[in-house]
């Protein structure tokens, strides 16, 4: 009776010296306690656990299964209160976000990837030689590298092949082309006049212009529900501009690697593939972002052979240091499993590229391709059964090692589900 009267009594001096303080910093030196945090449906991790041995102060709270009995939800995350307590007296209330699970299947197939622009893409000047010398007509009137031509006098442009005859026209009546362009975000108003070449009936704007891009990348994910993917984990730039494509529509075709040439210290390699015929897409390509190819599947059931169930993801506060596994194609249509190392992972509040460094372990690979090599991009990574995250980038001097980017992100893109502000702790 006496001892409990003591604990009491102590739980009571720290309660009035907690709220005197009002949780200053030096009280929070001794507990971080957050006011808001997420966490998966039935996920049995502690929300707080901090000691401090000098204050004989310890708070530990974790969600039991009778927490989340009721909770669920097919879209939207569901809230529970959770009150911290220090000798039986309440301290501090915390907000959980509990987040229904999520389940995709993970990729790892060999794709090709076609892109075709918004408008018509400007990647370089040249000069034309007339009677009067040398001129480029674009870069007189203003016309940017990286520009996209939207409009010529009025007429909406999707393909290269359309501008010929409004320059023509332009040029044998001798008059301005009224050209709308869109840079970045914003839309400019030119006028360019045609000039013809030496020698020549056809007449030219002095620009050179691309209205497509393709190239060969890896499947991350599928939802088998929306039939929506995710490939690559970065964005497609333009191999002039150095500027991410702007997409009007493009397609994901079936691919085969043909061979591989292996990447060294300071030449990151390559897959060669050879890409199906037009009739044989595999689906849409709606998105071109920093986290990679998004759009829809023609069929939702695309098989790998290795592992085609759906698997559970992972945020990345939960992703560790450590084993995991990459499946990706070195050769033909084959997906095979590999294994990597977690080198270093970031558990990050808001969308961000690069968020782990990983490293090529399995020595299989390491033989067929020297490590990570382009085409790899979208590689799903496996660790502990669930989908963490896409291979995206290589290190140029240590092609064995690169960096990759969180799944959640890329569900987000995809718009399978919302994790935006809802990966990890999200204030202290």
């Amino acid at each position: 009776m006496r001892g409990e009267t003591i604990r009491k009594s102590i739980g009571v001096i720290l309660f009035l010296l907690v709220m005197s303080v009002g949780f200053s910093e030096d009280v929070r030196e001794w507990v971080t306690i957050p006011t808001s945090m997420t966490v998966f449906e039935g996920d049995m991790t502690p929300i707080v656990e901090a000691t401090q041995s000098l204050k004989a102060i310890s708070v530990s709270t974790a969600p039991t299964a009778d927490t989340f009995q009721g909770m669920r939800s097919n879209s939207e995350s569901t809230q529970q209160n959770v009150s911290m307590e220090v000798a039986n007296f309440p301290v501090k209330s915390i907000d959980v976000d509990v987040l229904p699970k999520k389940e995709v299947v993970p990729g790892g197939q060999s794709i090709g990837v076609k892109l075709n622009t918004e408008g018509v893409l400007v990647v370089g000047h040249h000069l034309i030689e007339t009677e009067d010398g040398s001129n480029s007509p674009g870069e007189v009137s203003g016309i940017e590298v990286g520009d996209m031509i939207t409009h010529i006098d009025g007429h909406e442009i999707q393909r290269m092949s359309q501008v010929g005859e409004y320059v023509q026209a332009a040029g044998e009546e001798n008059r301005k082309l009224a050209i709308k362009v869109k840079r970045e975000k914003k839309v400019f108003e030119k006028e360019l006049q045609p000039l013809k070449a030496k020698g020549e009936h056809s007449y030219r704007m002095g620009l050179y212009i691309r209205d497509s891009a393709a190239g060969v990348g890896t499947l991350t994910f599928y939802d088998p529900e929306s039939g929506k993917y995710g490939a690559l984990g970065h964005v497609i730039s333009d191999v002039d501009t150095q500027k991410p494509i702007v997409v009007h529509d493009g397609q994901i075709i079936r691919s085969s690697v043909t061979s591989i040439e292996k990447g060294s210290n300071g030449d990151p390699g390559e897959k060669l593939a050879s890409l199906s015929n037009q009739r044989d897409v595999l689906g849409t390509i709606e998105k071109n972002s920093s986290f990679g190819i998004f759009g829809t599947l023609k069929h939702a059931d695309l098989k790998n052979n290795v592992r085609d169930e759906k698997m559970p993801i992972s945020l990345s506060t939960h992703v560790k240091e450590g084993p995991a596994k990459i499946l990706t194609v070195v050769e033909g249509e084959e997906v095979e499993e590999f294994d990597i190392e977690i080198v270093s992972s970031v558990p990050q509040k808001q969308p961000a590229t690069k968020g782990m460094v990983i490293k090529v372990t399995d020595p299989r690979l390491l033989e067929a391709t020297g490590g990570i090599v382009q085409g790899m991009s979208g590689s799903p990574i496996i660790q502990d059964g669930k989908i963490i995250g896409a291979v995206t980038h290589v290190f140029v001097n240590d092609p064995t090692s690169g960096y990759g980017c969180h799944i959640s992100w890329m569900l987000d893109e995809a718009g399978v589900t919302d994790f935006s502000n809802k990966n990890g702790v999200k204030a202290s």
